[in-house]
């Protein structure tokens, strides 16, 4: 069976000779049984329980004007036809619960495993709906925790370079002389190298081009703060990558955490506690290593689809077509 995926309506109109617009409207109210399946539905909260397995993925996604939306996916389908097991609107306990009653208990006590991000929501939901599944706090979710401390070093010390280069600009101007900015080697300003580190500060130094590990030598020389945060946060990553079983992480992590707490870098002590908070279900990615990215899959395939048709103009109708494709 060759499984079909979103194609434009305008496209069609355009092989057919047709006027988009009147295609749209038409399939809209007369080619699709849309208006049915509105009346027969609640849009904010489809659940198909037929969907759900023993592996499941569970993240929030926003469709539109940022509301937030739980989506639970099975990893079975891998994105395809059937991988959509509920999209619920809202992130709250009692609301997604409360739709979730649509699925047989037997079918929630079956969930053998599920991956989260950290979200104190997540970790709620799944305590109430799926008793019986192991919790596995999504391996990118986490780095993107230790990832973000190390950026807001990076942003506090830009902000304070922007400063800085704002009163040499006033005193210029007080003086009647022109400012010119001192630059470093590689030719970039204060405020500058601050800037072009962002993703360099993301990657492992293997992955560094020649120009990054120009900027990398600069940046670390004059601030000497941000690369032990670096270091810390590359440390955190390797973890993942080189340890073999759930006890050895443990072991390394444990470490990490006593070396973070002699950091004196607040926000590097502020990701660890959010690692000590969410550690069981951290420790449960490595037994089998699963990840969340099957969700994260889904969420693009949403985005995609939402670019696809230009936007949400009608959110009933744009869950009726996620609903024809990926229910």
């Amino acid at each position: 069976m060759i499984e079909s995926e979103p194609v434009e309506i305008s496209r069609v109109a355009k092989w057919n000779k047709l006027n988009p617009q009147t295609l749209e409207k038409q399939y809209k109210e007369k080619l699709s049984n849309f208006r049915e399946w509105e009346t027969s539905v609640n849009p904010e909260a489809l659940v198909y329980p037929e969907n759900f397995g023993e592996d499941m993925s569970m993240d929030e996604t926003t469709l539109n004007e940022g509301e937030l939306y739980t989506i639970i996916t099975s990893k079975e389908k891998h994105g395809r036809k059937g991988a959509l097991a509920a999209l619920i609107k809202g992130t709250n306990n009692q609301i997604v619960s409360k739709a979730l009653e649509a699925v047989p208990i037997s079918k929630r006590m079956a969930v053998r495993r599920i991956t989260v991000d950290l979200a104190n929501s997540m970790d709620w939901i799944c305590r109430t709906n799926f008793p019986n599944a192991q919790m596995i706090g999504d391996r990118f979710h986490v780095q993107q925790v230790v990832s973000e401390g190390v950026q807001e070093i990076r942003i506090n010390l830009r902000r304070k370079a922007i400063d800085e280069e704002n009163e040499l600009v006033m005193e210029a101007r007080k003086g009647k002389y022109p400012y010119i900015a001192e630059r470093y080697l590689n030719g970039d300003t204060k405020k500058q190298l601050l800037a072009r580190s962002r993703h360099l500060l993301f990657k492992p130094p293997n992955k560094w081009t020649d120009s990054q590990k120009e900027r990398s030598e600069i940046l670390f020389q004059n601030y000497p703060q941000l690369k032990k945060a670096y270091h810390l946060s590359t440390w955190f990553r390797g973890i993942f990558e080189s340890s073999k079983s759930r006890e050895i992480a443990e072991v390394r992590m444990n470490q990490w955490i006593e070396k973070i707490d002699k950091s004196e870098l607040p926000t590097m002590i502020s990701a660890s506690k959010t690692v000590q908070n969410n550690i069981g279900k951290i420790l449960n990615y490595f037994p089998d290593r699963l990840t969340n990215a099957s969700a994260e899959s889904f969420n693009a395939k949403l985005k995609g689809f939402r670019s696809l048709v230009r936007g949400i103009r009608d959110i009933n109708f744009f869950l009726f077509r996620i609903h024809t494709f990926y229910s």
